[in-house]
């Protein structure tokens, strides 16, 4: 709960909280009230402690668990007020499992109308077999589903483990993008130096007129205080 406050001492107007559930909600709306904080995205599903999957919407035979499980972060949103929801695929592949992610996701869009939902690429080295792992997939689910309410989401740091090339990536898919997320390469830590061109790709996003969210989602060399030069 402290983390909002030091967010906002730190200079931020807007946070993520990828797994809010394990605290009373009434109490982190009340934290972003005080704080002034926008709160701009947190996922579905809510975690497996037990180390499980990592989300059940592209997982034939689970549709049920998902949307059980979509109910519930809906119960938060409504306290919270999340600006987006990212959807986790889970573990799958193949033309079924995107059929179910499809079909899935037009029963949340359907849903949820007035919320804004997003679908993130997710690199393989860091979540092995998980299904969304590419932008052409996200693409053409993104395209079937046809809902206004659901997007990409565009991790910088995703981008460049799965093509290498991350204003290629951006060049051809950020026009779908509602929200996107930075970090450095190698490490994930802090976005600057390393493989990823960071002042370019967000001259970029300036020139291209995106007006969404640009999150830090990264896991900091030090203390989080002292690695936010890079914002400066």
């Amino acid at each position: 709960m402290d983390r909002f406050a030091a967010a906002k001492e730190a200079g931020f107007e807007g946070v993520e909280v990828l797994f809010p559930y394990d605290c009373p909600t009434q109490d982190m709306r009340d934290q972003l009230v005080v704080c002034n904080l926008t709160f701009v995205l947190m996922n579905c599903p809510p975690p497996n402690a037990t180390g499980g999957r990592q989300g059940f919407a592209a997982v034939p035979g689970l549709s049920d668990r998902f949307r059980h499980d979509f109910e519930r972060t809906l119960r938060f949103a409504q306290v919270l007020k999340p600006l987006h929801i990212h959807i986790m695929a889970g573990p799958a592949e193949g033309p079924e499992a995107e059929a179910v992610f499809i079909d899935n996701l037009r029963w949340a869009a359907a849903r949820a109308p007035q919320q804004s939902l997003t679908i993130e690429p997710i690199n393989r080295f860091d979540m092995p077999g998980y299904f969304l792992a590419d932008y052409d997939t996200a693409a053409r689910v993104l395209d079937a589903v046809a809902a206004p309410n659901l997007a990409l989401q565009f991790d910088a740091y995703h981008a460049h483990r799965i093509t290498g090339d991350v204003m290629g990536s951006w060049t051809a898919h950020g026009h779908r993008a509602r929200h996107v997320q930075v970090a450095g390469f190698p490490g994930r830590h802090e976005p600057r130096g390393g493989d990823i061109d960071y002042p370019a790709f967000f001259s970029r996003l300036d020139s291209d007129g995106y007006t969404g969210w640009v999150s830090g989602e990264y896991a900091p060399e030090t203390e989080t205080g002292e690695g936010l030069a890079w914002i400066r």
